[in-house]
């Protein structure tokens, strides 16, 4: 019975080190959320003006009546959809203005070529 509790006992330090490390990395995790935030390709400061358009026509049509049938399709025919129109449609991605996009295939593949030093 001794011997089975020497071995057991070998474990502790492996123990010790599975919790520090789980530990560490809900604290580091939990410390850098934002790491999204330093894309070049976005700004803080015009988040708030992105779709001012849309929540122009989402106000405008939450403070008058229900649409009726031919209203909403007369609408819908406009833009997007019956509330948004056209509002801010150029700013959203589309299969038309997303032709020189980079899949994610290419993007891992670009990753893998530059970790095994292919060109």
């Amino acid at each position: 019975m001794k011997n089975n509790s020497f071995g057991l006992s070998m474990f502790r330090p492996v123990r010790f080190l599975v919790v520090a490390f789980t530990c560490a990395l809900v604290f580091f995790s939990s410390a850098f959320p934002a790491a999204a935030v330093n894309n070049p390709t976005s700004s803080l400061q015009d988040g708030t003006t992105q779709l001012l358009g849309t929540q122009k026509e989402t106000d405008k049509v939450a403070t008058e009546p229900p649409l009726g049938l031919k209203e909403v399709q007369k609408k819908s025919n406009e833009g997007l959809n019956e509330v948004q129109g056209s509002a801010d449609i150029e700013k959203q991605k589309t299969p038309a203005n997303s032709q020189d996009a980079t899949t994610v295939e290419d993007q891992i593949g670009n990753i893998l070529n530059k970790a095994t030093g292919k060109s």
